[in-house]
């Protein structure tokens, strides 16, 4: 399947908070242009769709505007039309964990409430397949470190004959292993640094501006 001088046709798969962790937290550059990304690390490919998966955050006590940056984000990120974004959602739990160091006499465990993101991981193994198994694209990239994803990947590559290029957004140290693609990319810092949003944008429902600090 090809078009025009294109030898490829590529769909990505981003790994939102995968992503997040890896390449973008504790940095200022949040404002991630998914496309320019995509476009530095595939620049030979036809990429005809960019899904994005992540979770919507909830507030928290010490940083309430939490939810509103990532609302624009959202915002700036579907203005693009070749991105679609698939959602999953964070449960809240109460558990059980064990303290580092307990004092004696203490109990050895303390009760937490623990935030776990669930959907993800099964959205982009669901979309990927059904990606391959339709013919919707000759190569699939899939920027994650996500070990569970390692079935899904060979699957698509034994059952449907497509191309999955793993992309590791995590330092190069921490690769998971287990997540054995056609080829093999690291995401480099300097790419996600060069590869920004403009500060100011619109979609259909006004402007959208970097949040500070991003």
């Amino acid at each position: 399947m090809a078009y025009g001088w294109f030898s490829v046709t590529t769909i990505v798969y981003i790994d939102g908070l995968n992503f997040y962790y890896g390449a973008v937290k504790g940095t200022p550059h949040k404002w991630v242009d998914l496309e320019a990304v995509c476009r530095r690390l595939l620049p030979r490919d036809e990429i005809v769709k960019i899904r994005y998966f992540t979770a919507r955050l909830t507030k928290q006590q010490d940083d309430p505007q939490r939810p509103v940056r990532q609302d624009m984000y959202l915002r700036a990120v579907a203005a693009n039309p070749l991105v679609e974004i698939h959602y999953g959602h964070f449960v809240k739990r109460r558990t059980r964990l064990p303290l580092a160091h307990p004092r004696p006499g203490e109990s050895p465990t303390v009760t937490v409430l623990k935030s776990e993101e669930k959907g993800t991981d099964v959205n982009l193994a669901s979309h990927l397949l059904v990606d391959a198994f339709r013919e919707r694209c000759t190569k699939a990239v899939v920027v994650s470190n996500d070990s569970d994803l390692a079935e899904p990947i060979r699957v698509a590559q034994a059952e449907c004959g497509v191309a999955v290029v793993v992309v590791n957004p995590h330092p190069r140290e921490r690769r998971s292993r287990e997540l054995q693609g056609t080829d093999f990319r690291q995401l480099r810092r300097g790419v996600v640094e060069k590869c920004q949003l403009p500060t100011v944008l619109r979609d259909d429902s006004g402007t959208i501006r970097k949040p500070e600090g991003w």
